[in-house]
C-alpha cells in the first residue's frame, strides 16, 4: 500500500435524493486503523427514535449481506446482528413497552414479530448450546 493511499479516507457517496432535496447528517461511522469512529447529532427530542435509526441500518446491512452471501438470510442475519448488539451493550433486556414511534413506517404484522421474536430465542439457545459444549 503506498503512503498516498494509505492517507486516504473512502467516504460513502451521498444518496441521489440528499443531493436533489437537502436534508441532514444525524450519523456517520468510519475504521481508521481498525477502530470504530462515530459522529452524531442529537437529531431528535428523545432517545428512543435512536432504536428506529439503529434498526434501519440494521437491515440495510442484512441486506447487503444476503445480496452478497446466499448462505444467509436477510432474517438470519439479523439475527446475528441483534444479538451482537445486545452482547455488546451488556445490557439486560427490558420487558416494558417500547416507546412509541413518531416516524411513519409500515406497521408489521404480529405474526411477523411473533416469528422474528422465536427466531432470535432460537438462535439464542443454539448460540448456549454450542457454548455449552465447549
Amino acid at each position: 500500500m503506498s503512503d498516498e493511499s494509505k492517507n486516504t479516507y473512502y467516504a460513502l457517496a451521498l444518496p441521489e435524493d440528499a443531493l436533489n432535496n437537502g436534508g441532514v447528517e444525524i450519523l456517520r461511522a468510519g475504521l481508521i486503523d481498525q477502530r470504530l469512529y462515530v459522529t452524531a447529532m442529537r437529531a431528535f427530542d428523545q432517545p428512543a427514535p435512536w432504536g428506529d435509526v439503529l434498526a434501519d441500518v440494521a437491515r440495510r446491512i442484512a441486506q447487503l449481506f444476503a445480496a452478497e452471501d446466499k448462505s444467509l438470510t436477510e432474517q438470519e442475519i439479523l439475527v446475528q446482528i441483534g444479538q451482537a448488539f445486545v452482547i455488546d451493550l451488556g445490557v439486560p433486556v427490558v420487558k416494558d413497552k417500547p416507546a412509541k414511534r413518531k416516524t411513519a413506517k409500515a406497521s408489521r404484522k404480529p405474526a411477523a414479530k411473533k416469528a422474528a421474536k422465536k427466531s432470535v430465542k432460537k438462535a439464542a439457545a443454539k448460540k448456549t448450546a454450542k457454548r455449552n459444549k465447549r
